[in-house]
């Protein structure tokens, strides 16, 4: 079932991510060491598409390898198109900076030895550049001696204005925005969160990588679910509506850990990567969990919505189909 006709511009389809380290610290055996398996997500054209999940689920090495900015000890395997064309590593150079931006999670990304006006607007002050750079700092609250000032004299809070106006400033298509507005107050981020929609509605595309559900569910179009190192949902953001328009049971927490929906802690711990268990990861914290949750689970489309759950997909039965990437 195809939910909308509009054009990809990012897919991902099936990436996995590892990292070769040794054994232990009095080791010379080397072992490679899986953070992300089977992650799948898609952003079509006017689309916002939120990535939650806890700390460690894999949201920013999706973002480094989209971007290829893994480190040295990575390595990364499944397919990556934009615009529905290969990425290959070349093409990701070509792009980075110029159709696709990035709003990083760390403020340490700004060359400390070139003052902020100069990062954003370029180094040449082109008069155009100029005066949009200076719109974009008004917009977001930085003063106009903000522009003379180097990274180690801002804040963190103004430093993510300034990552934030420079990811606006060129001829986009997409942005990967990781954790953009901690540090903001509620109407600063608020106000970026407005940007990204505008964005959006232009016919672009947006990657919102956050921890903050609420938010996300304010300006996204749809929410795709990390759990350890895995896509285990995507569903448009009117599924949030209730919890019974939930399918995976790790998105129904989530839904219930919200403010407005009773603020309900869920027991256990998300697994460490050397502890990951057969089957399903979020087995162990799963009260529907069955014996059949230890085998091979795929990702099922089901209505505008994807999920990786056996219960689930044979509760849905005829309903539910095996998802498959086009390009496959």
């Amino acid at each position: 079932m195809s939910c909308t006709d509009k054009k990809h511009i990012l897919e991902i389809d099936d990436l996995s991510v590892s990292f070769l380290q040794y054994e232990n610290n009095r080791s010379t055996r080397q072992i490679e060491l899986p953070v992300i398996s089977r992650l799948s997500v898609s952003v079509h054209e006017g689309e916002i598409v939120a990535i939650v999940g806890s700390s460690g689920s894999g949201k920013s090495l999706l973002a480094h390898a989209i971007l290829d900015m893994l480190p040295y000890n990575a390595k990364a395997g499944g397919k990556m198109y934009f615009e529905e064309e290969l990425l290959t590593k070349e093409r990701i150079h070509a792009l980075r900076g110029n159709r696709i931006a990035f709003v990083p999670q760390s403020t340490t990304y700004l060359d400390p030895l070139m003052t902020v006006g100069e990062q954003v607007s370029g180094t040449k002050k082109e008069g155009a550049r100029r005066e949009k750079q200076r719109s974009l700092f008004r917009r977001y609250g930085l003063q106009e001696d903000v522009d003379r000032k180097y990274p180690f004299e801002c804040s963190g809070g103004m430093t993510r204005r300034v990552l934030l106006s420079s990811a606006l400033m060129g001829n986009l298509r997409l942005i990967i925005a990781d954790e953009p507005t901690p540090g903001m107050d509620l109407a600063l981020a608020k106000q970026s969160m407005q940007d990204f929609r505008d964005f959006a509605d232009e016919g672009n595309g947006v990657l919102l990588i956050t921890h903050d559900l609420e938010l996300a569910l304010l300006v996204a179009d749809r929410i795709a679910v990390f759990y350890a190192g895995t896509t285990v949902e995507e569903a448009p953001v009117a599924d949030f509506a209730s919890e019974e328009t939930l399918r995976h049971p790790y998105t129904r927490a989530l839904w219930r850990a919200l403010p407005a929906n009773g603020f309900q802690p869920l027991p256990g711990v998300q697994p460490y990567v050397k502890d990951m268990p057969e089957g399903c990861p979020f087995g162990p914290r799963c009260e529907l969990f069955t014996e059949a949750c230890r085998g091979e689970i795929p990702m099922h489309r089901v209505g505008c919505g994807t999920v990786r759950c056996v219960r689930y997909a044979s509760e849905a039965g005829e309903n539910a189909e095996v998802y498959h990437h086009q390009h496959a």
